[in-house]
């Protein structure tokens, strides 16, 4: 055998024995990011990730759930920002991260952050407590109008979707709302089951339990179609039983984003790793169990398809945060 015939061989041997390179996987717990209070939407997706993941064995780390809903979620998004290069750290966002820099001038961009999928759209429904007359939208609106004083209308945080939505509501009408922001669409549901607020701008999840309960009524839903689930969840409709807000006669939409980001300068494979285990959550029982039981649409993008959709979203939001006049100066 030659020496060339002897060194090729030996070097084969070497290739074949070696062990192969393994992809990242995070070696401690990972922390899954709520930029809000306990017992809204956020915080709801977030604890069916975890559960999801621990169920189906998709991470051999625990994923614990973080809140950090201090100062309207800017504490969410500056700690993320702050912790570049720790793959142990996955944000779940919303229109938060394009809202909340414009509003508070925080030092804020969600480019600054690494987007890993889109995994969810959400929508708004305009929410009465059930103890009232209005039967529909009109009703509602007409009451507002002949009310001496604005009706109360709760929503999660100051000058973001749901106070969008208030605004909007309120130039299509002509009615008066006084907005009250709380901590959590928790917190908004729980003011309206009480009669301490007119009507709530929750998200479907974030209603469902008292919407299933008979103790709110759901006049209209913000989007351009119906939802469109048909199992029944009170004793008499289904969510695709709510009409749009448009066939109401109050054409107002809006969707809005349920993403999740890691922080800047991770690694290629750190950033794989996570859109392969986000890929993953959908395909579970628990992510279409889900997003039936609180309507939301199930999506799931990543890549260019990603970035593009953020850039055409964030214009869409900053948009309408100059109109409602809620950019600060």
């Amino acid at each position: 055998m030659s020496y060339f015939t002897r060194t090729a061989t030996a070097v084969a041997a070497l290739l074949f024995s070696a062990p192969a390179i393994a992809a990242w996987e995070p070696t401690k717990p990972v922390e899954i990011v709520v930029a809000a209070g306990a017992g809204g939407a956020s915080d709801q997706m977030a604890r069916m990730m975890q559960a999801a993941i621990q169920k189906n064995n998709l991470m051999k780390q625990p994923m614990v759930v973080s809140l950090k809903g201090g100062a309207s979620g800017a504490e969410a998004l500056i700690y993320m920002k702050s912790s570049e290069g720790d793959a142990n750290k996955v944000l779940i966002a919303y229109s938060l991260i394009y809202m909340l820099p414009l509003s508070a001038k925080i030092p804020f961009n969600w480019r600054e952050l690494t987007p890993v999928s889109v995994v969810a759209m959400d929508q708004f429904v305009l929410w009465s407590n059930a103890s009232k007359p209005y039967k529909n939208v009109k009703d509602f609106i007409e009451a507002a109008k002949a009310s001496g004083t604005p009706f109360k209308m709760g929503g999660t945080g100051s000058k973001r979707e749901d106070q969008v939505l208030t605004v909007f509501t309120e130039k299509k009408t002509g009615a008066k709302f006084n907005y009250l922001p709380y901590k959590s669409g928790g917190e908004a549901a729980t003011q309206l089951v009480g009669n301490h607020i007119d009507a709530n701008v929750n998200n479907p999840s974030e209603n469902l339990e008292v919407w299933r309960a008979g103790q709110v009524k759901a006049l209209c839903v913000f989007d351009k179609e119906r939802i469109n689930y048909t199992n029944k969840v009170t004793d008499t409709q289904s969510w695709k039983d709510i009409p749009t807000c448009k066939e109401e006669g109050l054409d107002v939409q809006y969707l809005m984003l349920r993403a999740m980001f890691l922080p800047g300068k991770v690694t290629d494979d750190q950033k794989a790793f996570y859109v392969d285990l986000f890929k993953k959550v959908t395909e579970t029982p628990e992510y279409k169990d889900y997003m039936e039981k609180q309507a939301l649409k199930p999506v799931y993008m990543t890549g260019e398809a990603m970035t593009k959709f953020l850039g055409e979203d964030d214009a869409v939001n900053t948009a309408l945060m100059n109109e409602a006049g809620f950019v600060a100066k």
